[in-house]
C-alpha cells in the first residue's frame, strides 16, 4: 500500500473505532466478541482499501462488512456451543453516557434474535435508512421493515414485563 493510502486508513480507521467497538457491542452484547469483530473488520478494510477508498460511502461500506462479519460468526457451528451467561462483569459507568441503564439495554437487546438486533441496531442507533439497512444485510425492504416492527414489539413487550 503506498504511503498516502496508509495514512488515509489510518486516520479513516482512528476517528471511527470507538464508534464500531460499540456499535460491535449493541449487535454480540459482549466487549470482547466486539472488539475482535472491530479487528475483524479493521483487517478486512485494510486488506481491500482500495476498494474501501473508492466506495460512494465508506461508513456504509465498513457497517455492511461489519454486520455480515458479526451475522456470519453467529452461524458457525462452535459458537454454538459456547454458554451465555446471565450476568455481565461490571465494567463501571461514564458519567457522560446517555445509557444510564446498561443492564436494561443489555437485557431488552437479549430478547431480540441476531436479525431483528442488527436491523434495530442499524436503523435506531446507527440511524440509517431503510434502504441503507437492506443493502447492509442483503435483505429487502420488506424483511427490514417487518424484522424493525417485530423487535420493537418485542422490545415493548419486554420493556413492560421489566417494568421499564
Amino acid at each position: 500500500m503506498r504511503q498516502a493510502d496508509e495514512d488515509d486508513f489510518q486516520v479513516y480507521v482512528s476517528a471511527r473505532m470507538d464508534r464500531w467497538r460499540r456499535t460491535a457491542y449493541l449487535l454480540c452484547r459482549d466487549w470482547h466478541l466486539a472488539d475482535d469483530l472491530v479487528s475483524v473488520l479493521v483487517g478486512k478494510l485494510y486488506r481491500h482499501w482500495r476498494e474501501v477508498a473508492g466506495a460512494d460511502n465508506r461508513d456504509a461500506y465498513a457497517q455492511t462488512v461489519m454486520t455480515r462479519t458479526w451475522l456470519d460468526e453467529r452461524r458457525r457451528p462452535w459458537r454454538r456451543r459456547e454458554k451465555v451467561v446471565d450476568v455481565l462483569p461490571d465494567h463501571g459507568s461514564d458519567p457522560t453516557d446517555p445509557v444510564v441503564d446498561r443492564a436494561g439495554l443489555d437485557r431488552l437487546l437479549a430478547s431480540l434474535g441476531p436479525r431483528q438486533r442488527a436491523v434495530l441496531v442499524l436503523r435506531f442507533y446507527l440511524d440509517y435508512s431503510i434502504e441503507e439497512t437492506a443493502a447492509i444485510l442483503g435483505v429487502s425492504t420488506g424483511t427490514v421493515k417487518s424484522q424493525a416492527s417485530r423487535g420493537l414489539a418485542t422490545l415493548r413487550s419486554t420493556a413492560s414485563k421489566m417494568g421499564a
